[in-house]
């Protein structure tokens, strides 16, 4: 078998069709020849469409078609290809996340084999699937040239009855088609290389495959969309729960394996777990049925398990002296802590490479600009897209004001120099004191926020001049506490670093060797003379990025308290917190029909 993991491009399902047939291809001319081609959930689309699921959907019979017309002609005549792949599916006026099984022969038209359709639509943090598509309902095997399979997509597998229909309707094979965006940054100690989204989807698939004694094959696709990093990771997993073959995370790959069927009967004559389940299951059916309040349970007929009375076990003595156990105490609220500010650098860095390239190519774009300020943010961007795009490809720009700090023109020069930029230092004073002239009476805050947006006004003219995208410089942390100046520091299309707290900025600024200078240097907007962030906030970055961490994970503000958090802390975050949600969204705009933009009428930024 053969998975093909790769990033399709967002709404264009003719190009994707194209792309199909080019791994197809591929496929074939492998040798061995693979009976079966896997390829991930909404291969035909991209995955995060939103309203424009319905204007890539097509009919699976029409998917036959498309595939028949296209790529009969490049299977062998007598030597099928099995294909397996993802798609939004229009049926009888309803649309779905769906997966096609296909089987192609050169000698006769391409037969739609089986066709399963998502039971369960994610509709929670990042996913609102259920607003797009409707549920299917059911999962089957099904007989194939080779074997008997069943498939799944994505949500499907994370619940265990699933897997476990499939084996009981005879599936020697799990096909799982995901669309699967990276999570968790942490270091980790398992050896499953990637972010620990990917630990967690290898261990879903090694479970299905374990206790139901089948193959498990897991195909996910990469690339960004909309900020969002497919993993990749894309694996097959034995009876046994080993992991035979993996894919690498984030970069597209066609990876192949043997595999011999006889493995099935050689692992559950070891652990028969599918037997005893299919055993125990008429006993536990009327359990089920109770649980779900479909019908009163029957008990089953007297057995010896259930009739002979069983002795007590008389108590007995200790003897000698029994030390006590250790007490191993978990969190004394009952709840798990948040995952740790701690990073994986060497991992965050890969993957905020492959997203930047990714989205420069989405976009058309081959140069960046950067506002290089002398602080760590700006460096650690410019440090990025020197590696995702070229040092030749980023044009760095320092803006300074006449009461800006000598020293971040000195640092900012220092990341020039070492990493080889495009530079050009733009003065802003004469544009920023014009303006001034005609409003003399302005405070400190209105001065700092002139500057500010004098800056994006730079950023993007050179922008336009040089054809060069924009990239953003604001950590989490700025902008979970409002601080920044609202469409200026947050105007950029593309924010690399936008979802790392300031603490973790300084550790990937250490790890991409960003001049200690920089590092070491007290954090600064540089708007006003001797301003520190720090200063500005009232409390140190490590402590409030520690507070962010916990309140964004559900806890409140009493219940920090409670585990010695300092109170006025808490509160000088959370008072910036809940008082600036209003600079993190889009203007609001008076809704008067059905179809508002952003509201009815939705379509993803990269669509």
């Amino acid at each position: 078998m053969a998975i093909a993991q790769c990033r399709p491009r967002k709404g264009d399902l003719a190009g994707n069709l194209d792309r199909v047939g080019a791994l197809l291809a591929q496929a074939v001319a492998l040798k061995p020849r693979p009976a079966v081609l896997v390829l991930p959930e909404t291969v035909l689309s991209g995955y995060f469409l939103e309203g424009g699921v319905r204007e890539v959907a097509l009919t699976a019979e029409a998917l036959r078609t498309e595939i028949d017309s296209r790529y009969r002609a490049a299977v062998p005549s007598g030597t099928p290809i099995d294909l397996v792949l993802g798609f939004y599916e229009t049926l009888d006026g309803t649309l779905h996340n769906s997966a096609a099984y296909l089987s192609l022969r050169g000698d006769a038209p391409a037969a739609l084999v089986h066709v399963h359709r998502k039971n369960f639509l994610p509709t929670y943090a990042l996913f609102d699937e259920e607003r797009f598509v409707e549920r299917g309902y059911g999962v089957r095997a099904f007989d194939t040239p080779w074997g008997r399979a069943a498939m799944l997509v994505c949500e499907d597998a994370w619940h265990s009855l699933t897997g476990t229909i499939a084996a009981l309707d005879g599936a020697q094979m799990v096909f799982v088609l995901a669309a699967a965006p990276a999570r968790g940054t942490a270091p980790r100690e398992d050896t499953v290389p990637g972010p620990a989204s990917v630990a967690r989807w290898e261990r879903l698939s090694r479970d299905i495959a374990e206790e139901h004694g089948v193959f498990c094959c897991v195909a996910n696709l990469v690339g960004s969309e909309g900020g969002k990093m497919f993993q990749g990771g894309s694996h097959l997993a034995g009876p046994r729960g080993d992991v035979r073959v993996r894919a690498p995370v984030f970069e597209e790959a066609l990876v192949t394996a043997t595999i011999d069927l006889a493995d099935l009967g050689r692992v559950r004559a070891e652990m028969p777990l599918l037997s005893d389940l299919r055993t125990a299951l008429p006993f536990l059916r009327p359990e089920l049925d109770r649980v779900l309040g479909v019908a009163t349970p029957v008990p089953p007929a007297a057995s010896p398990l259930t009739s002979t009375p069983v002795a007590a076990v008389p108590a007995r003595p200790l003897v000698g002296t029994v030390p006590p156990l250790p007490v191993i105490t978990a969190d004394a609220t009952g709840r798990g802590a948040p995952p740790p500010l701690s990073i994986d650098a060497p991992l965050v860095e890969r993957w905020l490479v492959s997203f930047l390239r990714d989205e420069f190519q989405r976009r058309g774009f081959t140069d960046a600009i950067v506002g290089l300020s002398g602080g760590v943010d700006s460096a650690v961007v410019a440090a990025l897209a020197a590696r995702a795009l070229g040092p030749e490809h980023v044009h760095a720009v320092r803006m300074p004001y006449r009461t800006s700090s000598p020293d971040s023109l000195a640092h900012a020069q220092l990341l020039i120099d070492q990493l080889g930029l495009k530079a050009r230092t733009m003065e802003i004073t004469g544009a920023v004191d014009a303006y001034l002239a005609q409003e003399p009476d302005a405070d400190a805050a209105r001065r700092g926020n002139i500057m500010a947006r004098m800056r994006m006004i730079t950023l993007f003219d050179l922008s336009a001049k040089h054809r060069a995208l924009p990239l953003g410089t604001g950590n989490k942390t700025e902008r979970l506490l409002g601080y920044f100046t609202w469409h200026a520091d947050d105007s950029p299309p593309v924010n690399p670093i936008g979802d790392l707290f300031k603490t973790q900025v300084w550790a990937l600024a250490r790890h991409l060797e960003v001049p200690q200078a920089i590092i070491e240097k007290p954090a600064s907007a540089d708007l006003i003379e001797g301003q520190t962030d720090e200063g500005d906030f009232g409390v140190r970055y490590a402590i409030a990025d520690e507070i962010l961490n916990w309140l964004l994970h559900g806890w409140s503000a009493a219940e920090l308290v409670a585990r010695g958090v300092d109170a006025e802390a808490i509160q000088l975050v959370t008072k910036r917190l809940d008082s600036t949600h209003w600079k993190r969204r889009l203007p609001t705009v008076a809704m008067v029909s059905g179809v508002a933009i952003g509201e009815s009428y939705l379509r993803p930024v990269d669509y």
